[in-house]
């Protein structure tokens, strides 16, 4: 029988293999934390340059302890492949966007759909899993691994992980200031650490997810009511936008005319307005839940009730329509509509556009003859990094746009051209609803009310996208865009217009949202903090 290639391999120990991938992630796969490493402590400083190459020592060594707990006879091969594969794919989306991959990020990434993902796909990406992932993973797989018995293979790891540690505790006390300022002062320098980080957030989230599965579902409001008195018909349509700015709005005095529609109708501007999170997955539980911002956990977000829960529970008609990657469970009880796919949305090109939302959206209002109505509108909006897909080509008035999702090889000017060209595009979606709305003024008190779910990064001090952890998120993924309109037939008597006209340049947040929806709706329930709504109703 002829012998397999592996056979004229050198044997390798489990622990020259392991110290082998270990340093292998730290050299090649961790430019962005070396990066943030040095923009701290810069090498200018003489101790600095003893510092670095101390780091990445105690790096290689913790990553050599964690490595050595996972890889055991037979998860030695099948371990060390995946993380190589998905730290070459944690390593291109922190060195290319300067992202953080954390629990809410693993979150993001389980909940993306095909179509976010193959935005994503690039030839660089493609190179960094080729070169970083795959390759050594080959090399893994071929090479044969010299196994030792239970007693030796067990003294083996014993004596890795202790010198491992030694070195570690030997370099930090010896470089003791500095351990001590990035152990303590930068705690968010490790929030770059591939794959140590990422590994924390994966077991984070995952227990997060089995601690759910034991918890009740506690519904709220059980006590929402609208009073038999109030015979108007409310008709209220709230736009949820995607990674929308604020300072990209025309309306907040923006040099360009990105909202040349809106500015022709009588809308209320509010240019003073902060999300919840820095991602879907956190500022859209978070705006239609009670807790707000401050006592806001994704756990208990999920298993409990929310603002759509409540007005059913009063007898609104709720519909939730969908252009982006889900309702990240809010919808989850109410009336559901995907308008991704032209199975359902009329207006689709290279993809299917927010305005088709509108398409059938009279025939809804049409078929609810009683009872309030709440349309929530889940905008593509500004869905990054393909901006250039965001909007049809007739909407391309600021050119030259960025046409790829590889922003770092485009210019600042491409970038935003291209991202102010979707925002041009919402301003038109905006206006049409508006116009929707309008064509119901006789039968409902009708209102609009539109918000961003977090703002976004263009390259600024080399950061793209968003999801970064609040804390350290610069304030463009966190100031967001929101405004509402009102028609003819809402009751003036009731809701205080003028008086919401003198406070638009007040501090907002996704927090309002709850009650001043609750406050439109005239919903009586226990809940409902008045001094939360943002709109001054009349006694």
């Amino acid at each position: 029988m002829r012998p397999s290639k592996s056979y004229y391999m050198k044997k390798i120990s489990p622990s020259a293999l392991i110290i082998s991938v270990a340093i292998f992630l730290v050299v090649f796969e961790n430019i962005t934390f070396f990066e943030e490493v040095l923009k701290t402590y810069p090498l200018s400083e003489t101790l600095s340059v003893l510092f670095l190459p101390s780091l990445a020592v105690v790096f290689s060594c913790v990553n050599i302890i964690i490595l050595s707990l996972l890889c055991y006879r037979y998860t030695i091969k099948p371990v060390l492949i995946t993380l190589l594969l998905l730290s070459a794919a944690s390593a291109y989306f922190m060195d290319s966007y300067h992202v953080i991959i954390d629990d809410v990020m693993i979150d993001n990434i389980v909940k993306t759909d095909a179509g976010e993902a193959f935005d994503l796909l690039s030839i660089k990406q493609f190179l960094y899993i080729l070169f970083l992932g795959l390759v050594p993973a080959l090399w893994i797989y071929k090479v044969p691994i010299s196994h030792r018995s239970l007693k030796k293979a067990i003294l083996s790891k014993t004596l890795l992980m202790g010198v491992s540690l030694i070195i570690s505790v030997i370099i930090i006390l010896s470089l003791g200031k500095f351990y001590a300022s990035f152990l303590r002062e930068n705690k968010s320098l490790r929030y770059y650490a591939n794959p140590s980080y990422y590994i924390y957030s994966a077991g984070k989230y995952f227990s997060n997810i089995y601690s759910l599965d034991a918890q009740p579902f506690m519904p709220i409001g059980l006590d929402a009511a609208i009073s038999p008195v109030e015979t108007d018909r409310e008709l209220i349509i709230l736009v949820v936008g995607e990674a929308a700015r604020a300072d990209h709005f025309s309306l907040n005095g923006y040099s360009r005319k990105t909202n040349p529609r809106l500015e022709q109708e009588d809308i209320i501007n509010f240019n003073n307005v902060w999300s919840c999170g820095t991602s879907t997955a956190v500022s859209v539980p978070c705006m239609f839940g009670l807790a707000g911002h401050s006592d806001y956990k994704q756990s208990k977000a999920k298993t409990t009730g929310n603002l759509l829960d409540v007005v059913q529970q009063a007898g609104v008609n709720v519909l939730w329509l969908d252009n982006n990657s889900s309702s990240k469970g809010i919808a989850d009880r109410s009336e559901y509509q995907n308008y991704k796919t032209p199975d359902r949305n009329p207006v689709c090109d290279r993809e299917c556009r927010d305005v088709g939302m509108l398409a059938r959206l009279q025939s809804y209002i049409d078929g609810h003859p009683t009872g309030d109505i709440l349309i929530v509108l889940h905008q593509m909006g500004n869905h990054g990094p393909a901006y250039y897909k965001r909007y049809p080509k007739e909407f391309e008035r600021f050119t030259p746009t960025c046409q790829t999702n590889q922003l770092e090889l485009c210019s600042a000017e491409e970038i935003n051209n291209a991202y102010d060209n979707a925002i041009l595009y919402t301003d038109f979606f905006l206006s049409e609803t508006i116009n929707l709305l309008k064509n119901n003024n006789a039968d409902f008190e009708a209102s609009l009310l539109y918000v961003s779910d977090h703002g976004e990064s263009l390259g600024e001090t080399g950061l793209y996208l968003h999801g970064l952890p609040y804390i350290l998120a610069p304030e463009v993924q966190k100031h967001v865009p929101m405004l509402m309109w009102f028609g003819d037939n809402v009751d003036k008597e009731e809701v205080n217009i003028e008086m919401l006209k003198s406070k638009t340049n007040e501090r907002y947040s996704h927090d309002n949202i709850f009650h001043t929806i609750l406050g439109l709706f005239e919903i009586d329930t226990a809940i409902y903090v008045p001094a939360l709504d943002m709109i001054p109703h009349n006694d």
